[in-house]
């Protein structure tokens, strides 16, 4: 069976490692991969926009299925053009993926299906939103509508940063077009709470929860980044609230999508926020997140092929998902500077004891050399009985990769250690 896989960052690494296991799978194709990926997969240089180029490819060469892993590519119709052609894929189609393509639908979505969200006004108007700015709470969140490469959200400490940050979306275009329709929302407190799950837009199938540290710096410090590191399960989500957020959030979200005609199949990732007054989502994403999905993959039991396939013939109510107990930690690895001005192209070497554990997202092959290309170079994960162990460990990994310029934080799971304690 030939697999195809698009995308080329440590998400997809995780994703063709755990497809990798399933012995019916004779070839995996990357589209475009990466250095680190091209030890796992043949890596094809298509870009992951390149729907054209992928559908010509998964025809001519005889693709059994594809996953589609990149928001980009997602929202963009890649889905639809690959079943068109008789390729049968995991991920949504177009329709469905608008839930993550425009803020303003999903907060439209939720107000409208009352699914637990942040109090928010949309705009299109910079004067109406810098006067809407005089009077609103601080801090706010100002998030920009589109696709902005997971960095279109923004806390506002001040009204100035407020007014600031909505200038900068809608008048200077620092994200182009995602910034013409601004969403300005309340700001949220309590501990965030990441939860993927399986739909074929019957049946929900939450993962393991995860728990993404966000900031550059060690104590939660510094610029917002990609993600420098997880952990999971998420220690702040308990039983009871996982209970509350089907019933009043994962379920509702899939149901609404069907009543709105844009039934979602793939992986749906709810990011909540645990407030006073209950869960309430923060944001949707139409995929695996990164990097949640290197904690959370690692932990499945169940065959991933299998599961995705069910996903794509609607069957999943009759698969089963089944997750180890224990808890798995990711410590990631980057070119210092990260995110903000880096240098790259660095010799990398990933010690052969280690390999099957580390999961690259921005490296090249120059003259069969591994070396640096990106801010997240790699993500380092294992997994154990215990949190405790699972970090232990895999920062004992981190010990045997190796590149110049490399930095990582010192302190992923540290606060998931002390809810555990607590």
């Amino acid at each position: 069976m030939k697999v195809m896989v698009v995308g080329g960052g440590g998400r997809e690494h995780a994703i063709i490692k755990k497809l990798k296991e399933n012995k019916s799978i004779t070839e995996i194709y990357a589209l475009p991969g990466n250095g680190g990926i091209a030890a796992d997969a043949t890596c094809v240089n298509i870009g992951a926009k390149d729907i054209d180029g992928q559908v010509e490819f998964a025809v001519n060469n005889k693709i059994d299925y594809a996953v589609v892993a990149p928001d980009d590519p997602l929202v963009l119709g890649a889905v639809d053009a690959l079943q068109e052609a008789g390729i049968p894929c995991f991920g949504p189609d177009k329709k469905a993926a608008i839930i993550e393509g425009s803020k303003v639908f999903s907060k439209n979505l939720m107000k409208k299906y009352n699914i637990p969200t942040a109090k928010y006004e949309v705009f299109n108007d910079l004067d109406l939103a810098l006067e809407y700015l005089d009077t609103a709470p601080i801090p706010t969140v100002i998030k920009a509508d589109g696709l902005a490469l997971g960095k279109g959200v923004i806390i506002a400490e001040t009204r100035e940063d407020a007014k600031a940050a909505v200038r900068s979306m809608m008048e200077d275009k620092i994200f182009g077009e995602s910034g013409s329709n601004v969403v300005i929302e309340e700001f949220l407190t309590g501990p965030e709470v990441s939860v993927l799950s399986f739909t074929d837009g019957k049946t929900v199938v939450p993962m393991v929860s995860s728990m993404d540290h966000k900031r550059a710096l060690d104590g939660d410090k510094g610029l917002n980044t990609g993600g420098m590191g997880t952990v999971a399960p998420n220690p702040y989500y308990t039983e009871k609230i996982a209970d509350i957020c089907m019933k009043t959030i994962f379920r509702p979200t899939v149901e609404a999508m069907n009543s709105e005609g844009r039934s979602f199949k793939g992986c749906l990732y709810f990011g909540l926020m645990l407030t006073p007054d209950g869960p309430k989502v923060i944001e949707y994403n139409c995929r695996f997140g990164d990097p949640e999905t290197q904690v959370v993959l690692p932990l499945l039991e169940s065959d991933l092929l299998t599961v995705m396939q069910a996903v794509t013939n609607g069957t999943l109510d009759t698969c089963e998902v089944k997750f180890k107990n224990g808890s798995a930690a990711c410590v990631v690895m980057s070119s210092s500077g990260y995110p903000q001005a880096y240098e790259s192209g660095f010799e990398l070497s990933i010690d052969n004891s280690v390999a099957d554990c580390v999961y690259v997202a921005g490296a090249k092959l120059d003259d069969n050399v591994l070396k640096t290309a990106g801010g997240r170079v790699l993500g380092v994960t294992a997994t154990a009985d215990t949190l405790k162990s699972a970090l232990s460990l895999a920062y004992e990994r981190v010990e045997k990769v190796h590149f110049d310029n490399a930095f990582y934080r010192k302190d992923i799971g540290a606060k998931a250690l002390q809810a555990k304690e607590g």
